[in-house]
């Protein structure tokens, strides 16, 4: 069986709503809730939460600690190079990569790229968001270990921050899967990058508590409520030469 580590990236520096890995909702941190939802997909050997040596950081090693999740610390900028120290502190075949602005990850969409993953062979990365069905901020990607460790030694500048991207954005050299659910919810923005998207999360989970919430239970619940969708509609994803 596929030994498949999961590494949380964590940072408190963000442009548009700094601290946003630690509000709290619903009685838990963001960060908490994204490890919970990779700890119950029941599919990871391993988690970690990859943060920066940056001291304002700290508080996010400071509740890794009241988790009991492990820490790692690396460079601010080289987020690659805070995965590859990662990888090496907690070894296994494949990595899934999570971001720690995502609260509102399905557990069973994990499951599901993770068991997508173990019944292809050779492949070096699959993805949600490739070909995007889902809602921003509950894509889920993995990448095999061996193939992280060549795009340390090649990737360069954006490529280092996004960690997966030339991979990717490279496929004549790397055997890539995106993985699509119908029907198409990509119009949806569930993740936390702005003032607007925290609206949108806090009313989430003001509504369903501190549990995570199937896919289609949340997108139904939404779809109800033109409204709260209308929130954060307008919110320009940053391109991955932005970051």
């Amino acid at each position: 069986m596929t030994r498949i580590v999961g590494v949380v990236q964590a940072r408190m520096g963000s442009s548009r709503l700094p601290g946003k890995v630690l509000r709290p909702l619903a009685g838990r941190s963001v960060l908490s809730r994204v490890v919970r939802a990779a700890q119950d997909s029941a599919v990871l050997v391993d988690l970690v939460v990859a943060t920066s040596t940056d001291q304002v950081d700290d508080a996010v090693a400071a509740e890794c600690e009241r988790l009991g999740v492990a820490c790692h610390r690396g460079p601010v900028d080289d987020v690659l190079g805070r995965f590859i120290g990662a990888l090496e502190r907690h070894p296994g075949d494949a990595v899934m990569r999570f971001t720690a602005d995502c609260p509102l990850l399905d557990p069973e969409i994990i499951t599901l790229v993770a068991n997508v993953y173990r019944a292809v062979p050779g492949l070096d990365y699959a993805s949600t968001s490739i070909a995007r069905t889902l809602p921003r901020g509950l894509d889920v990607e993995i990448i095999r270990a061996d193939t992280l460790r060549t795009l340390d030694r090649l990737a360069t500048d954006h490529h280092r921050v996004h960690v997966t991207s030339y991979a990717y954005t490279h496929p004549e050299l790397f055997r890539v899967l995106g993985v699509t659910l119908t029907p198409d919810r990509s119009a949806l923005r569930l993740t936390l990058d702005t003032e607007e998207d925290w609206a949108l999360v806090r009313a989430v989970t003001d509504h369903f508590g501190d549990v995570a919430v199937p896919m289609a239970k949340l997108v139904d619940w939404l779809d109800g409520r033109p409204a709260l969708r209308a929130i954060n509609a307008e919110v320009r994803q940053k391109s991955l030469e932005e970051s």
